[in-house]
């Protein structure tokens, strides 16, 4: 079984943590936002930045993985997969890219719908323009965001699992040719 590329593993994992530490800030926010503390505060409002910036940054990953998947095609999958799990692993790929697209768009989406508009830094080396949305969406886009945020974790669950119940029970490479540094099974 071969292995994906070098440049698929690393927008993998870059895009892997970064959602993953996105989905915790994102769980956190208002924990620091209505806290009494003003330093609490200061520091949820650095957080937001923060997660703004990053989504802003998977959104630009996802459009380079997803180009670089279309010019290098992904390694076979294993023959002793049956019909439905091939097409699950098709459907839950397809899934993450298509959160890895909405999600970010949705966050730019309510952030440019806002009735209070902020300015949206890209870590702060420059702005972002706002997307020019109708404040009516603002809602949608917000709630969008969320209950994407909620599927993202769920199929980061299911996408552990899968992995690790390829390397335990199947005990095949479908894990390993995904590993940075990790060699296929005798």
């Amino acid at each position: 079984m071969s292995r994906y590329s070098r440049v698929a593993i690393a927008l993998h994992w870059l895009i892997a943590l970064m959602m993953i530490g996105n989905l915790a800030g994102g769980l956190l926010l208002d924990t620091f936002l209505d806290s009494p503390d003003p330093d609490m505060v200061a520091i949820g409002r650095t957080a937001i930045g923060l997660h703004k910036s990053f989504g802003l940054t998977v959104l630009v990953l996802t459009l380079a993985r997803i180009g670089w998947r279309v010019a290098n095609p992904p390694p076979p999958l294993p023959g002793h997969m049956t019909p439905a799990e091939r097409v699950l692993s098709k459907l839950s790929h397809y899934g993450f890219y298509a959160l890895m697209l909405l999600m970010p768009l949705s966050g730019w989406a309510f952030v440019s719908t806002a009735k209070v508009l902020r300015p949206l830094p890209w870590f702060g080396l420059f702005e972002v323009p706002k997307l020019p949305l109708p404040t009516g969406i603002y809602g949608l886009a917000r709630e969008g965001h969320e209950v994407m945020g909620w599927v993202a974790i769920g199929m980061i669950v299911l996408h552990v699992a899968a992995a690790l119940k390829h390397h335990v029970l199947d005990r095949d490479d479908v894990l390993a040719r995904m590993l940075p540094l990790v060699r296929r099974r005798a």
